[in-house]
């Protein structure tokens, strides 16, 4: 079994956990903690966690660093849909469901977002109602409006 790293970044929305191997990044979520002892932690994980912090000073919009999807095959195939919204743009959970060829899966789109395990890389907080509203975000919906601002701001 392959060993589990962690590493907290402490962003301008609070800490965020960021969990992977010496190859890829498993888990980005945000966190109550911050303890990071920066010795022994796997390069990847410190190449996300300064990716994170470029694209929190509004340097970065896309992501490079290897990450791995956990999830079942509809819910990869979500995540992998999320990617393709880009930077500074919004889309709704039926242009998900679209997207992936399944346009009546709407609900199970909004399922698959919520368990998505990398926040901000797969970018669930560009995703928002059909009627305009943001709905739902593990990381809460205060993130999610900041975060969209953010990315409005640095467009």
């Amino acid at each position: 079994m392959m060993k589990v790293y962690k590493h907290y970044y402490d962003s301008p929305i609070g800490s965020i956990e960021i969990k992977g191997t010496n190859e890829a990044i498993c888990s980005i979520m945000f966190c109550d903690k911050s303890e990071s002892d920066i010795a022994g932690t796997p390069h990847v994980l410190m190449d996300c966690r300064n990716q994170l912090d470029e694209y929190f000073k509004g340097n970065r919009r896309e992501f490079t660093f290897p990450y791995v999807l956990v999830g079942t095959e509809f819910q990869r195939t979500v995540w992998n849909a999320l990617t393709k919204v880009t930077y500074g743009t919004i889309g709704t959970y039926k242009n998900i469901a679209e997207a992936i060829g399944n346009p009546r899966a709407i609900r199970a789109v909004g399922s698959a977002n919520g368990k998505n395990k990398l926040s901000i890389v797969v970018p669930c907080h560009r995703i928002i109602g059909s009627n305009g509203a943001l709905t739902g975000y593990a990381g809460g919906l205060w993130r999610k409006e900041w975060l969209l601002q953010h990315e409005k701001t640095f467009q």
